[in-house]
């Protein structure tokens, strides 16, 4: 693909970081429902499985989070865990949207001849 060639693997990072965090944000959401798990993206797996588009996307990537303390009515959510891992991918995500604004402006003033 063209853009994998522009942007490399962080087009793809991209996404991920994203959709890690709709993830992380439904953890968060649902701390206090019972019954309910929390699942993580595996990054490493989602980001594979982008590259080589065998068509599992994420489905495959997400996985559900065993807890270091039990809940008794079946929650899994730690909300403390959830709302560092939610931070650290903020963080990541916008180090990757950094990097392909600025690959973005090396591009556009190439073409203008700056």
């Amino acid at each position: 693909m063209a853009g994998d060639s522009l942007f490399g693997v962080h087009g793809a990072a991209l996404q991920v970081r994203s959709q890690r965090m709709g993830v992380l944000a439904s953890n968060i959401a649902n701390a206090s429902t019972p019954g309910f798990k929390a699942q993580d993206v595996d990054f490493r797996q989602a980001l594979a499985s982008m590259e080589s588009d065998s068509g599992t996307g994420m489905a495959g990537a997400i996985k559900y989070r065993v807890p270091t303390q039990a809940s008794m009515d079946g929650n899994t959510v730690e909300l403390s865990q959830e709302q560092t891992a939610f931070a650290e991918n903020a963080v990541q995500y916008q180090t990757t949207l950094s990097f392909l604004n600025g690959r973005i402006s090396q591009i556009t003033r190439a073409l203008k001849g700056e």
